[in-house]
């Protein structure tokens, strides 16, 4: 299924009224196409004597791909324990702090749900409408970097090639650094790897490293 506001705002209420007490005012709905973020929350702040109270909350959900109803609903659920922590006041230890995820657990054991902090979409059937705008534009290149540290530590980052001299230059300045080289690739496997624009990436080992390889091609910049 892809997700709709109408879909959205039929499961919000039904939600709101079984699992959160229908404290929760329906907020700005919208979609997104987002690969990475299924859902969010956003929201405006103020402050004043030293108290911050949010409003003007607004849930986004992702039409980038074609969901089953037990994902699409697990990503609603996410974001209204989001929106009821901050709705409420509720005071957490971080953004999936205790509170959030004693929520999470006690919606998941007692009503079969799979809300979870980090979804991992790799496998998950992409919309028509992204499936037919993939095959319009071929296949996609992508520009990789490889960091091993000093403590013999890989990471690899899909990097945003209009941010890729920028983050040359910084690697000289980070001291664990043992070795760094630039890679293309047109391997579907790492459609799934976040495109940064900032000296981060995925920790892999290197073993996978050494296997990745075969199908990397060196690049300078």
């Amino acid at each position: 299924m892809i997700v709709t506001i109408d879909w959205m705002e039929e499961w919000f209420k039904r939600f709101d009224q079984e699992y959160f007490g229908g404290k929760l005012p329906l907020p700005e709905l919208s979609l997104t196409r987002a690969k990475t973020r299924l859902g969010q929350l956003a929201f405006k702040r103020a402050s004043r004597w030293g108290r911050t109270k949010l409003y003007d909350f607004k849930l986004s959900m992702s039409t980038y791909y074609d969901m089953t109803e037990q994902q699409a609903k697990s990503v609603l659920l996410h974001e209204m324990i989001h929106y009821i922590i901050g709705y409420t006041g509720l005071k957490d230890t971080s953004p999936h702090g205790v509170v959030f995820r004693g929520m999470m657990d006690n919606l998941n054991r007692k009503y079969g749900w799979d809300i979870r902090v980090m979804t991992s979409t790799k496998g998950w059937k992409v919309s028509e409408r992204v499936a037919e705008k993939k095959k319009a534009k071929g296949p996609q290149t992508y520009l990789m970097l490889a960091i091993e540290l000093k403590d013999g530590k890989f990471y690899l980052s899909r990097v945003n090639p209009g941010f890729a001299r920028r983050i040359e230059k910084q690697l000289p300045m980070v001291r664990e650094l043992r070795s760094h080289r630039w890679y293309t690739t047109q391997e579907s496997y790492f459609e799934d790897y976040p495109q940064v624009r900032s000296l981060r990436g995925r920790r892999i080992t290197k073993n996978d490293f050494e296997k990745l390889q075969n199908v990397l091609t060196p690049f300078e910049l």
